[in-house]
């Protein structure tokens, strides 16, 4: 018996031993004896697995164990079994309740109990007659099969009325029918033209490039003049002495010269500019700022004629983390992009799509301006995305804890969308199948807060293209297919061929189209006509009957008809396949329009222009068509995004927005913001933890958070990967996936009233994932702490915790702490500047030194306190941070801040910024 986990694969043998191999190595992590003859059953969730099995007994034979073993599969060890008395000879883990399981006897004697309590339990005994052989559980929980060895299967469920096997059934796929083409006479007066080409799948012999250019690599290097000019003659060729002025196997420096003959060179780290002379200027023009990075004609550029905005963006780590990276040398504009290094990242183009569409925006930040604490709700983080892009204003982001939740989601595994679980298929059919998955799961996650309000699932639709002449038949024909297929005829007693066709009452304000160019390849060739894709095309429905309309059509329906129940929707944005071929990865891009940020009420529902940008606050008179390429972002003209190179370009999703929604971004959820759980102790285990470990929650009579409230703010990471480096041929370290931290801890303290330093957040992260450093010494977190078995630390999910900072930055809270960038950035949240007071920048100098102070030297020597001597603690640092602004805002008001500061340097460089440690009843220097 085998079963894969998620760190292991489980063997059980017939000696009763449980085996725990690596995944990768297949080595033996672990050992375990369940019984003392075999396994009859066993399976596993999360953390927990589950057997069942024989017991050998003294006088001969073996009889089903009275215990169901349990093992934890992260501390790999056995934890308390479970009594089952009817002898347990089956069991299964409930698929969304990962610590209930269902065991059951041969007999029919069915057990359910929970892991974490196995003291209480629920006894069913329904069954009898024949020996039961099988149980199995329905995907979505809410059922069981049970079949006895007379051939009969017995199905409970816990609600008969609303009873689901599977959250996302997925309808049966039929094949098209082929027709037989028509005969067609051939004599002197047919013309050759009308028999058509045949069908083809492979790329023809004949289908040459459009440009004669192709990448064959460096030419080879120039021989050193000093070389030349002692060469010597030798038995063959020539000799020379190493003039040495390179290491061994060490080239020079080659890059790839423009059209206009000058080097196009990667930005260099930002680490590497602070270092540079003033003055000093880089000779290779850099990419961001070459004619070639935004000349869109493709002409002309080698790879397969993709234009450098469209290719494969890459981030380069030194030995500085992503931190270094200029991020801002490809982005010039106020729209921030996303970045790349972050598992599943495939889906920056899709969330980015889904931003710049007003409905779904203004949806996603209401509910999670809601009351709605799941763990794993994907409006949820879609709401947090969105107002962190946002804010952010052009500067760079990261779409962690959105993908984080995605992946999490078993069903997301089951359908293949995550890069783990789908190696092999393309990114084409990836991103479309996760497309209609994230609009399904949305819309339930949107139902769990408002049963019964179908807002989203009307705003939300999406639909399958077939490939026809023109695209508003194509519509058409994808929201009315017909389909013959054979059924089975009552009347008849046998099967008939049956025609049936889809008809459609209604039409939602967004329109989400795939446009399956996976499955038909031979309508590509429809998307390399200019001008096929419309901006605005127009549904009626009238009478049970569709009619699409598009272009002078379209306007001549307004002009003759405007009583008619026509809806005319804008394009908004879409997705786009690049395949450049051999010499990059396919990869996806969006390319959206309309980037104005200037307010607009949200009475301006009724707004109809004649040419619009989609998700701008106001009108504009031309379109503003962006794309964005993860975290490359750049302006292009309407010509170029609707442009398709089926060769390398082709577009993979679509949306549509109606009209009267354009322009519409409503913000008046920051009005209706949901703070219980600011007011409010709450955790994962709190029976574990005693009354002085929980924190002071706020009075909300007395201590409501609002626009100018400080908040002094700390918190600890552990370490969820560990740096990959490589060392290069020439001995410098070269970073390749950098290291990968999770927040453990978060402290927020009240900066003023009568209980000013005491924190009314002190939340430590449950963390799923594994830990593969603790970092105690730095964090001040331990093993036992984040585990919600034994943990005394009130244990939060990560959904809790950041949505509590999420209230307290869209209330305008200030928050204060000491190096708060790289914390807002592990957390994957954006804080304004004015909104952040960091005691880094309020004692920094640069003219007297690049480095930053410490806060444990800074609390030395300004506060004359000790801190972080043996391990950090969040809620100290958060106070001291508290302690040195008021110092800071004393010497301001003294008008002695630069000079506090110059002494503050002069003794760190004296003592190399570190505090003296105390030998006696003095310190040593």
């Amino acid at each position: 018996m085998l079963m894969r986990l998620c760190r292991y694969i489980c063997a059980a043998t017939n000696t009763g031993a449980i085996i725990f191999l690596d995944i990768e190595s297949l080595a033996v992590a672990r050992e375990w004896q369940a019984y003392s003859s075999k396994v009859s059953d066993m399976d596993a969730r999360t953390d927990y697995l589950v057997t069942c099995g024989w017991s050998a007994r003294p006088y001969g034979g073996a009889s089903f164990e009275s215990f169901a073993k349990v093992f934890d599969l992260k501390k790999l060890e056995q934890r308390q079994p479970i009594p089952f008395h009817g002898g347990a000879a089956f069991v299964a883990v409930n698929p969304k309740l990962g610590s209930t399981i269902v065991l059951m006897s041969t007999h029919g004697q069915v057990q359910v109990v929970d892991v974490a309590h196995p003291n209480t339990s629920a006894l069913h005994s329904p069954f009898l007659g024949n020996h039961m052989s099988h149980l199995v559980l329905a995907p979505s929980g809410k059922a069981w099969a049970l079949a006895d060895n007379g051939g009969v299967i017995q199905i409970w469920a816990l609600d008969r009325s609303h009873l689901r096997y599977t959250e996302h059934a997925a309808p049966l796929e039929f094949a098209d029918e082929d027709f037989a083409p028509p005969s067609i006479g051939i004599d002197s007066d047919l013309p050759l033209n009308t028999v058509g080409m045949p069908y083809y799948r492979e790329k023809l012999l004949s289908a040459w490039s459009e440009d004669p250019i192709y990448e064959v690599g460096f030419p080879p290097p120039r021989v050193d003049p000093d070389v030349l000019k002692n060469l010597l003659p030798s038995a063959v060729g020539y000799r020379a002495s190493n003039p040495k002025k390179t290491l061994r196997n060490q080239l020079d420096r080659l890059s790839i010269v423009g059209s206009n003959g000058m080097a196009l060179t990667t930005p260099k780290f930002l680490s590497e500019k602070t270092h540079e002379a003033d003055g000093e200027t880089d000779k290779g023009r850099r990419i961001s700022d070459a004619e070639v990075f935004t000349n869109t004609n493709p002409t002309g550029s080698i790879k397969a004629n993709v234009p450098p905005m469209y290719r494969l963006m890459e981030i380069k780590y030194s030995r500085y983390g992503v931190d270094d990276f200029d991020f801002g040398y490809y982005n010039k504009t106020q729209y921030s992009g996303l970045e790349t290094h972050i598992t599943n990242s495939y889906l920056n183009p899709l969330l980015q799509l889904f931003k710049y569409i007003p409905l779904f925006r203004n949806l996603a930040l209401h509910h999670t301006a809601s009351s709605c604490l799941a763990e794993s709700c994907l409006l949820c983080e879609l709401g947090f995305l969105f107002d962190m892009l946002e804010k952010a204003e052009g500067q760079k982001c990261h779409a962690t804890n959105f993908l984080k939740a995605f992946s999490s989601l078993g069903e997301a595994s089951k359908l293949q969308l995550t890069e783990e679980t789908s190696p092999q298929s393309t990114l084409e059919v990836r991103i479309q199948a996760a497309n209609r998955f994230l609009l399904k799961q949305i819309g339930m996650d949107y139902q769990r807060i408002a049963p019964g309000d179908g807002k989203l699932d009307q705003n939300l639709n999406p639909r399958v293209r077939s490939s026809t002449p023109a695209f508003s038949r194509v519509l058409k024909d994808s929201f009315e297919r017909e389909s013959n297929q054979r059924m089975w005829c009552d009347r008849c007693r046998r099967y008939q061929l049956v025609q049936s066709w889809e008809t459609v009452s209604n039409v939602p304000p967004v329109l989400m189209i795939n446009t399956g160019l996976n499955k038909q390849t031979d309508g590509r060739q429809l998307w390399s006509i200019p001008g096929w894709l419309p901006g605005r095309i127009g549904i009626c429905i009238d009478k049970g009957r569709v009619s699409c309309l598009e272009g002078e059509a379209l306007r001549a329906s307004q002009r003759t008809r405007p009583s008619r129940p026509l809806i005319v929707y804008d394009l908004v944005g879409l997705v786009a396949d690049v395949n450049s071929g051999e010499n990059q990865k396919s990869h996806m891009v969006s390319l959206i329009n309309g980037m104005s940020l200037q307010l607009l009420t949200v009475e301006a529902w009724s707004l109809t222009v004649s040419v619009v940008a989609i998700s701008s606050r106001q009108p504009q008179e031309e379109p503003q068509w962006h794309i964005f390429n993860d975290f490359l972002v750049r302006k292009i003209d309407k010509d170029e995004a609707l442009r398709f190179a089926t060769r390398w370009k082709t577009p993979t999703i679509l949306a549509y927005q109606h009209q009267g929604g354009s322009n519409v971004i409503d913000d008046s959820w920051r009005d209706s913001l949901d703070t219980t759980c600011l007011f409010m102790n709450w955790s994962l285990n709190p029976y574990n933890v005693p009354q002085h470990n929980w924190p002071c929650v706020l009075d909300p009579a007395t201590e409501q958070p609002g626009s100018g409230t400080h908040v002094p703010i700390d918190t600890e990471f552990v370490r969820l990967q560990q740096e990959e480096i490589e060392i290069l041929a020439t001995g410098d370290r070269q970073v390749i996936r950098p290291t990968r931290e999770g927040l453990a801890r978060v402290s927020v303290l009240r900066a003023s009233g009568p209980h000013e330093g005491l924190p009314f957040i002190d939340d430590y992260i449950s963390i799923s994932e594994p830990v593969v450093d603790y970092v105690t010494k730095y964090s001040g977190v331990s093993a036992g702490d984040l585990d919600p078995t034994v943990s005394v630390r009130p244990l939060v999910p990560l959904k809790v915790a950041y949505k509590k900072l999420w209230l307290l930055l869209n209330l305008g809270c200030i928050f204060v702490g000491h190096g708060l960038i790289k914390d807002f950035r592990n957390i994957d949240i954006f804080v304004p500047k004015a909104q952040i007071v960091d005691t880094v920048t309020l004692f920094y100098n640069p003219a007297r030194s690049k480095r930053n102070l410490s806060l444990r030297f800074l609390a030395w020597y300004l506060l004359k306190a000790n801190i972080q001597s043996e391990t950090h603690d969040s809620v100290e640092d958060a106070l001291t941070a508290l302690r040195l602004w008021r110092k800071y805002e004393e010497f301001r008001d003294a008008g002695v801040v630069e000079k506090m500061v110059d002494e503050i340097y002069t003794a760190g460089r004296k003592l190399n910024y570190k505090v003296p440690e105390k030998v006696g009843g003095g310190e040593k220097w």
